[in-house]
């Protein structure tokens, strides 16, 4: 790992990926599209000319082990194509197009296109673990790379076949652990359910349960790890989530987010 560099009010530095120099990581969700042409090269593009320096994305793979860059596990819901990625030869997925206009990008090219850009990477099933770790190994992008998945093990499979450390993030059971642990005020429970990771990124709520709160935030940053919001499309809130120190934002409004950050000095 890298050397931590601790910021006062904000989470301490485990890898290059969690820091921004603005101090908040604003992250365009699947891009930035408003006409819906999410995870498509263009809607990359489009976050890259807003000012954006992260992005979030999907990663599935096809039959033949293509990492691309998709929500969800069929192409019926964004794409004129139809069936499920996992089960269709590349040269087939490649046909299928985003709105009927934007084609389904490999990861390689979302990683590739724009050498700078962070890109956190939501590794959506067990047939995307290799050619996730593939894409990144071809590109050298460890430093500017966030694996994260809902499942740790699925998460700890990718990260396992990198030659570098890439960034982490917490899956839906470590943030479970912590969370009860938190609120037991357990400290070092809570930190150790977040011990593999770098981030915890977590929506404000789920269902009932208040996820992100001061006291949350506070106990996330104890333990040396940032906090990342999704998805949340409202200045007001974004606003609030900022007042409490959370240290990202990952949104649909990436315009929006934009504006909330320029009025608080933090946008360059």
């Amino acid at each position: 790992m890298h050397a931590s560099q601790d910021v006062p009010g904000q989470a301490p530095v485990r890898h290059p990926y969690v820091h921004d120099p603005s101090g908040v990581v604003a992250l365009a969700h699947r891009g930035f599209a408003l006409d819906g042409r999410e995870n498509s090269l263009t809607a990359f593009g489009a976050a890259v000319d807003l000012g954006f320096r992260y992005v979030e994305t999907d990663a599935h793979a096809t039959a033949d082990g293509v990492a691309v860059a998709l929500h969800d596990e069929t192409l019926d819901r964004t794409t004129d194509g139809e069936g499920m990625v996992s089960e269709l030869p590349w040269s087939v997925v490649r046909r299928a197009r985003i709105g009927g206009v934007d084609p389904v990008p490999m990861l390689v090219d979302v990683l590739g296109t724009w050498p700078d850009l962070r890109v956190n990477v939501d590794v959506k099933s067990e047939y995307a673990i290799a050619p996730v770790a593939e894409a990144i190994e071809r590109t050298a992008s460890h430093d500017r790379v966030c694996v994260a998945s809902f499942s740790a093990a699925r998460r700890r499979a990718t990260v396992a076949r990198l030659s570098r450390p890439v960034a982490t993030s917490a899956a839906t059971g470590e943030v479970a652990r912590f969370l009860v642990a938190h609120r037991a005020h357990a400290r070092r429970l809570a930190a150790r359910a977040l011990r593999e990771v770098d981030a915890l990124q977590v929506p404000v709520a789920q269902g009932r349960l208040r996820v992100v709160d001061a006291g949350t935030v506070a106990a996330a940053h104890a333990a040396g790890r940032a906090v990342h919001v999704w998805t949340v499309d409202d200045p007001d809130e974004m606003h609030r989530l900022l007042d409490l120190g959370v240290d990202g934002l990952v949104t649909d409004r990436a315009d929006l987010l934009r504006d909330v950050l320029r009025a608080r000095g933090v946008w360059s």
